[in-house]
């Protein structure tokens, strides 16, 4: 387990993380949310022991850091921002140098390689030079020595930057995979990440937690939560849309002529909209419920000067 208490990281006169506390707790993956500067990498950098915090504590396993740093770095798997590695290394000596840095040997080694060489997909590229690689392989390259030791503890700084989508879906089924005996911890600025891998979110900005809970939960702070959107085929009547039961307010798209009916609280809206339209045979090309705009409850979040 981890758990975080008031924890601060001055540099200079700036205070990049601001009395932060939290638990993370075996199969827990956990979208790390925040604007640029917000203190995201900071954060990880401390729980990895790589920077040490101004003021709090933290613990892992029981163990505090940075005391027990290197006990509790045994544990951990890190991605951090940019993927370091050697260059001009290629992909199979960089992998070979970590399992040994990681205190690998023997059938366990050739085991431990030859299964991240398989998860992360990088038969192709493994005798070419780490800096000859394009910047969705080098990331590959990075989670694949995070992982080599199969640890306890994942920390991943944008994991899925420079990969394509079918390489950012498969490298979200890994960390699904991966999360259900360990503890996941993912900073990312991608939104649809956190619905797509996360069972929770933390959102942080100024330093400071703003957020902490279900994906879910982000999405119900949306105004757009399980309001019902409309393309239509054709201009069409929609004045009686507005007077359907259950429906608060109507928003009309100027520039794509989307119609977006928003609930009342506690109404779903879905049945009478559909009733209404099969009634008065409206041309409809599209029907959906939204979900939530994730962008708005971010921005409404991160801007807001009051923690939620």
């Amino acid at each position: 387990m981890i758990s975080v208490k008031n924890l601060s990281k001055m540099f200079s006169h700036f205070k990049a993380v601001d009395d932060l506390s939290f638990e993370v707790k075996p199969g827990d993956i956990v979208g790390f949310l925040g604007p640029n500067g917000a203190g995201k990498s900071t954060t990880m950098k401390m729980l990895t022991g790589f920077l040490t915090p101004t003021s709090g504590s933290i613990k892992i396993n029981g163990l505090k850091m940075p005391e027990k740093a290197k006990a509790i770095q045994k544990n951990i798997g890190y991605l951090p921002e940019g993927a370091p590695a050697y260059g001009d290394m290629s992909v199979f000596q960089f992998l070979h140098f970590i399992a040994d840095v990681r205190g690998l040997s023997g059938k366990k080694k050739k085991s431990r390689i030859k299964d991240v060489i398989e998860k992360v997909e990088l038969q192709e590229v493994l005798n070419r030079p780490i800096e000859n690689l394009s910047k969705g392989f080098k990331r590959r390259v990075g989670l694949a020595q995070a992982i080599i030791h199969d640890p306890q503890i994942l920390i991943l700084d944008e994991p899925t930057d420079g990969l394509d989508p079918n390489q950012k879906h498969q490298v979200r089924r890994l960390i699904q995979t991966m999360s259900r005996d360990k503890i996941v911890i993912i900073s990312t600025h991608i939104l649809e990440e956190v619905t797509a891998v996360c069972n929770r979110v933390m959102i942080i900005a100024n330093g400071a937690l703003r957020f902490d809970d279900t994906p879910a939960a982000l999405q119900q702070r949306s105004r757009f939560n399980q309001a019902v959107t409309i393309k239509f085929s054709y201009a069409s009547d929609i004045s009686g849309l507005a007077e359907i039961e259950g429906v608060a307010d109507m928003e009309v798209n100027r520039s794509d002529g989307m119609v977006t009916l928003f609930p009342e609280p506690g109404h779903y809206i879905l049945g009478p909209v559909t009733a209404h339209i099969q009634h008065f045979r409206l041309p409809v090309d599209r029907l959906y419920v939204e979900q939530g705009r994730l962008d708005d409850v971010f921005r409404e979040i991160t801007s807001s000067e009051v923690a939620a």
